[in-house]
This record gives structure tokens, C-alpha cells and sequence, in this order.
């Protein structure tokens, strides 16, 4: 499963009601789509866990002094960022919607 990754992701802020038929319609099988959008806002947990880590890594200091204050207050901004970014869940709803999503099930190719 991949798509396409951007910096802004689109994608609700915040929980939408959706129809659990518009769900279903490529898959036939409502628990089949449940499992590929899971498995996508996994993926996208650990992209953007990683990437948060690597960013926050660059701060890491054993010293206390008076540039770790500023650098903390940078650290804050990025932390902020990635607070107001959509949940992986909603972002792999919607782009599961929008077809941009790759899937495939092995046993219906046989």
C-alpha cells in the first residue's frame, strides 16, 4: 500500500460522518476497506513519527546552556506542527476515497 506523500496532507482536521457505503464501493467488502485504511494510517504513523524524530534528533545535547533555551522554543514550533497535522486515520480515509491508494488481495488474483 503507498501513495502519494505530500507536505500538507488533504485531509479533515477533525472527525467527519461518512457513509459506509461510499467505503465499500471498490472493495465490495466494507471490512476488506477498513483493513487497507488502517493499514495505510499505520504507514503513515511511522512517516511521520520517523521524520518527527529525525527533526528533534538534531537537538539533542548533553549540555545545559543559554542556545538550548532558543533551541527549545524551536523545538516547540516543530512539535506544533506536527500537532495540528491531520490524523493518519483521516488522511487515509480520504485517500482511500480519492483512489490514491495501491492495494491488492492475493487471494482474489487466483
Amino acid at each position: 500500500m503507498t501513495a502519494n506523500n505530500s507536505n500538507k496532507p488533504a485531509a479533515a482536521s477533525s472527525t467527519v460522518t461518512r457513509d459506509l457505503r461510499e467505503l465499500d464501493t471498490k472493495t465490495d467488502n466494507i471490512y476488506e476497506s477498513l483493513v487497507i485504511m488502517s493499514k495505510r494510517a499505520n504507514q503513515i504513523s511511522n512517516n511521520i513519527k520517523e521524520e518527527l524524530h529525525q527533526k528533534l534528533s538534531e537537538f539533542a545535547s548533553s549540555n545545559d546552556n543559554l542556545e538550548e533555551v532558543f533551541e527549545n522554543r524551536e523545538q516547540i514550533e516543530i512539535s506544533k506542527y506536527y500537532e495540528k497535522l491531520p490524523k493518519p486515520s483521516l488522511v487515509a480515509v480520504q485517500e482511500f476515497l480519492d483512489g490514491k491508494v495501491y492495494y491488492r488481495n492475493p487471494t482474489k488474483e487466483v
